[in-house]
């Protein structure tokens, strides 16, 4: 609520869980909230479509510390453990716990500091760049003849 009240263009987009507890809790505090977005689950296309207009991303999930880093978002982790620690190594992701003065903190420091930003946004994703669909099509025209020039490898380094 800090970063809404001290930060006039934030606007914070939160897929609720479906878990009733996690309902009642995430309305009763935010519901009222102006520039808080509370909504329901989102699919998995429409999900990505929020992330993609986001600026960061604030998470638990395990598997959004793989998806946000290849939009190019960075990744506060609320959990002071990962089973995704090759994110936080690569800097895409960070671990911050849950506690309100330090989520503050690395928001605020992601929103002011420009440099601090553009290091976790441009880090090397270490689950791929997104592109894996696209290469593997290329290389499928290219070995059944539907394109004469065969592709570059792929390679991180």
């Amino acid at each position: 609520l800090e970063i809404i009240r001290d930060f006039d263009e934030v606007e914070v987009v939160f897929p609720v869980h479906r878990n009733p507890e996690v309902q009642r809790l995430a309305w009763g505090i935010l519901g009222s909230t102006p520039r808080v977005h509370l909504l329901d689950p989102l699919d998995y296309e429409r999900f990505v479509a929020v992330m993609r207009q986001a600026y960061l991303v604030l998470t638990d999930s395990g598997g959004i510390q793989e998806e946000a880093p290849a939009l190019g978002k960075p990744v506060l982790v609320l959990r002071d453990t990962t089973e995704r620690p090759e994110a936080v190594t690569a800097g895409t992701a960070r671990l911050i716990g849950a506690g309100r003065e330090k989520v503050y903190a690395e928001v605020n420091r992601l929103l002011i500091e420009e440099a601090a930003y553009k290091e976790m946004a441009e880090a090397v994703n270490p689950y791929g760049d997104g592109k894996a669909a696209e290469r593997i099509a290329g290389f499928l025209r290219w070995r059944y003849g539907f394109c004469a020039e065969r592709p570059e490898e792929f390679s991180i380094n």
